[in-house]
Order: C-alpha cells, then structure tokens, then sequence
C-alpha cells in the first residue's frame, strides 16, 4: 500500500484548495475510483497542476492501470524536468514489466537531478542487483559448474530473502525489483523554477513505501 500522498500547493495560495484536500483524503481512504473521477475534473481545469496530476500517477498505479500511469508520470518529466520524483516512479513501473533499461534511464535521470534522492540511488542498487542476478543466471546456464558465479548469485539472493530487510515492511522480497520504491510525496522543489510553475512542498523526508 502506497504511502499518505502530501498535497503540493500552488505558491500563490496559502492553503491547498479543498478539492487536491478531498481528492487527497479520497487516496488515502483507498477509494481510488472515486478519487480518479474528482482529480480527472480538477486536472481539466487545473491542467499544469503537478501535485493533481502526480496523485493520478498513483492512482493509476494502484489499480494496476501501468500503461495509464506510465504516460501520467512521463507527461510530468515533460512539462516538470526539474523534479526528480515522477522519474523515480517511471522506474518502478517499467523495472514491473521487465523494462530494465528504461528503469535505469529513468532512476539515473532523477539522481542526476537530484544527487541526494536516497529513495532513487536505493532503487538503483535494487535494480542493478536485479540485472546482475539475470546474468550470473545466465552465465550459469552455459558454465553450471562455476562455483564462484553459484557464489555469487547467491549473495544477491540471500539479501533479498523474504523479510531480510523487515524495516522495510516487504513480505515479497524475491526479486530485487519488488523492493522498489515508488515516491509518494515530492521532496523540495528548486528555486529557479519560474514563478508561472513554482509550487512549494512539504519539508517532511519522503515516505517510503514498497512495491
């Protein structure tokens, strides 16, 4: 289950707008239909809102609609190339559909964005470890007798053994991918943002959540 999404505020507003506040409690509740039907009206009229449209990401994502939210959160590295959290999320996405590739691009981009995107630069030791594991495989496939490649994949499966890391609150650790880590809220946004797109975050760390 998804993290508690934080609302972003549009910086010309003191308070967030009681519709992203219901749409919000709506996420929180579970209540994804409802709470897709009431962000879809609001992005239609709000349509270069991020926060209104990164929760639709997650929305998406939570109903197992991939291909919906993999355009939602590529829209948002579009028009917000500065923000590093809708990269992250790209990642996990495609890393679910075996797209190793494009989730690295993906993670490289946030952290090149961001150097100090933990979330991110966790993820990508994750993922690495994911490739290395599909190669030692395969390297075993043609050499089964290689003591040290049974070693080594070994290693990488021994930590990501069910409930090796239960900080983590994973009950599926059995491909380094499932441990991936989708960001449910943003982390600061830059200052050179123009005014026309600056919206302000909450100062809290980003919840982690598995997936």
């Amino acid at each position: 289950m998804l993290a508690t999404v934080l609302v972003w505020v549009p910086a010309a507003h003191a308070t967030p707008t009681s519709e992203l506040q219901a749409i919000n409690a709506l996420f929180k509740q579970g209540q994804y239909t409802q709470a897709l039907e009431q962000d879809d009206a609001y992005i239609k009229q709000n349509p270069k809102d991020a926060q209104a449209r990164f929760v639709k990401g997650l929305i998406l994502t939570q109903q197992n609609k991939t291909s919906e939210a993999i355009a939602v959160f590529t829209g948002l590295t579009e028009d917000f190339p500065e923000l590093p959290e809708p990269y992250n999320n790209l990642a996990v996405l495609y890393a679910t559909q075996g797209d190793y590739d494009k989730a690295r691009n993906a993670l490289e981009m946030a952290v090149h964005i961001q150097p100090g995107y933990a979330v991110a630069h966790a993820n990508l030791g994750d993922l690495y470890a994911k490739m290395a594991a599909i190669a030692y495989r395969k390297a075993i496939q043609f050499d089964p007798n290689n003591t040290h490649l049974h070693m080594k994949l070994s290693l990488i499966d021994e930590i990501f053994k069910p409930n090796a890391n239960p900080c983590t609150g994973n009950t599926d650790r059995s491909s380094p991918v499932n441990n991936m880590v989708p960001t449910t809220k943003p982390a600061p946004i830059p200052a050179v943002m123009p005014a026309a797109q600056s919206i302000t975050t909450p100062t809290e760390p980003v919840q982690k959540t598995t997936f």
